[in-house]
């Protein structure tokens, strides 16, 4: 899952996007609403979670600006203004939920996998390939009966791999999903990640090539 956090303020930004990566999320950073707006319409995120007080456009002028624009994905507001106004004027511009700073991280991470299960409805929870199963909501993965700790890089590429079965994924494309568009590595760090997540699948079980290389292409989920 992908997270845009849009917060002007820079630490605590980096403090909230570092506790969200422990979760297992992906986290890009925009400290302005015009940013914020760009790195949208440029990416596909999951859930955008968006500071009420920004620089160059506001968060309810940019969350205005994407229900106006036809976008759906679940927005969870931030501020320090603890009224009531604040509240109705953010939902009335089509936020989802609201929290209050301080942040309470369990608070907050409550918060976002409810948004997250409620645009999720209309599909099992659970990503299954044979005897391998991904819990997306306790974020818990097993083979048969054998459960895999994996770390969050490579239960990222999981998922990712789950989700496109036996569509072909370049190294390019695994960056862009599963790397903050801040930090992306070298395609070689991909294929580290991938050999650690096979070693961990055929400890498990699963045969050597559940994962599949495709030549100069990429990689797949083998039957």
């Amino acid at each position: 899952m992908r997270i845009l956090l849009v917060e002007d303020d820079l630490r605590l930004a980096e403090t909230l996007a570092e506790a969200l990566i422990d979760e297992r999320y992906v986290v890009d950073i925009a400290t302005d609403g015009e940013t914020g707006w760009q790195h949208i319409r440029s990416m596909d995120y999951d859930l955008l979670l968006l500071d009420l007080m920004l620089p160059e456009l506001d968060g309810l002028s940019l969350c205005h600006r994407l229900r106006s624009h036809g976008y759906r994905l679940p927005i969870l507001m931030l501020t320090a203004c603890d009224t009531i106004d604040y509240e109705i004027n953010g939902l009335d511009v089509g936020a989802d939920d609201y929290i209050v700073k301080p942040v309470d991280l369990q608070k907050l991470f409550a918060r976002i996998r409810a948004l997250l299960r409620r645009g999720n409805l209309s599909g099992s929870p659970i990503l299954e390939w044979g005897e391998l199963q991904l819990n997306p909501s306790t974020c818990e993965v097993v083979y048969g009966d054998n459960p895999i700790h994996l770390t969050p890089k490579e239960y990222a590429l999981l998922e990712l791999l789950l989700r496109n079965g036996r569509r072909v994924l370049s190294r390019s494309v695994m960056i862009e999903r599963v790397w903050s568009l801040e930090s992306p590595p070298e395609e070689h760090t991909v294929k580290v990640h991938i050999r650690g997540l096979r070693q961990k699948l055929k400890a498990a079980g699963a045969k050597e090539d559940l994962i599949e290389t495709v030549h100069s292409m990429g990689y797949r989920l083998n039957h």
